[in-house]
């Protein structure tokens, strides 16, 4: 019996996983989109209609046309490489909300927010294409799903999860919230540091393919880690350190700026 069951939780863990674009990492893909995007659109909207918004200031204006513009470059290469199905779960939204919190975060399905204390870190667009490009990375792979997979996992053990969901829906949203965050916080909460490097390397060549020199990254997040000469913004809370950040990203930066020199190439 003890036989049947492990091969019983192998075949479940097999079909509940999946494949990270880029990477390559294999990940637990437990809730499905359509259990999570009602709740992340709920909460998003709820986000709005607490906050400020300035989406139509110039600022706000350049975080949409960055946004814009790498989604669209993302969605292409998703097709391309043959994860379609990614990219219809896809319904992308950026807004900028006034707020001296240094921060920026982004939803599962493309539901965008930065707040307006990032901006003099970002400096220009390319800064604005750094952060956009490694919040989207983390919507792209699908970190919050992996993480409301593992929190299932912990409560209630591979066996029973496809049952509890389907019986219980307000399971699925009491894990998004444990996961994901409520109302201010939404998106907020920490990812693993594996997360953050994974989302550095993918959001490296998302601003490549879109145009935005890669080799802006370092230098950001070098202005991030100084925060102005006091700590060091919530937005790194959890990231790696600055010193292992920036030596990752420098090893895969050779790759990211043969895809930068490649859209320079398609747009000239």
């Amino acid at each position: 019996m003890k036989k049947v069951l492990s091969l019983l939780v192998i075949g479940l863990v097999c079909y509940a996983c999946a494949t990270v674009p880029l990477t390559g990492r294999k990940q637990l893909a437990m809730v499905p989109s359509e259990e999570i995007q009602p709740l992340v659109n709920e909460q998003y909207e709820k986000v709005k209609k607490e906050s400020r918004i300035l989406t139509n200031t110039l600022d706000g204006q350049k975080v949409v046309q960055v946004g814009q513009r790498i989604a669209q470059v993302v969605e292409s290469y998703l097709i391309e490489s043959g994860y379609s199905d990614l990219v219809e779960s896809f319904d992308w939204e950026f807004n900028l909300i006034e707020s001296d919190q240094v921060n920026a975060w982004c939803m599962p399905g493309g539901k965008v927010a930065f707040y307006t204390g990032i901006m003099p870190i970002c400096q220009d667009e390319n800064g604005i294409a750094v952060v956009m490009g490694h919040e989207v990375a983390h919507a792209v792979a699908s970190h919050s799903r992996e993480r409301m997979s593992k929190a299932l996992v912990q409560q209630f053990g591979m066996s029973v999860i496809s049952t509890a969901i389907g019986q219980n829906p307000t399971l699925t949203q009491q894990i998004f919230y444990q996961s994901v965050g409520i109302g201010s916080e939404i998106g907020m909460l920490a990812f693993s540091r594996q997360h953050e490097l994974e989302a550095d390397e993918l959001g490296l060549i998302f601003m490549a393919l879109a145009g935005y020199d890669p080799r802006v990254a370092p230098e950001f997040w070098e202005r991030m880690s100084q925060g102005g000469g006091e700590a060091p913004p919530e937005f790194l809370s959890t990231h790696p350190g600055p010193d292992r950040r920036i030596e990752r990203l420098n090893e895969n930066m050779p790759k990211a700026v043969e895809y930068y020199q490649a859209s320079q190439t398609v747009n000239n």
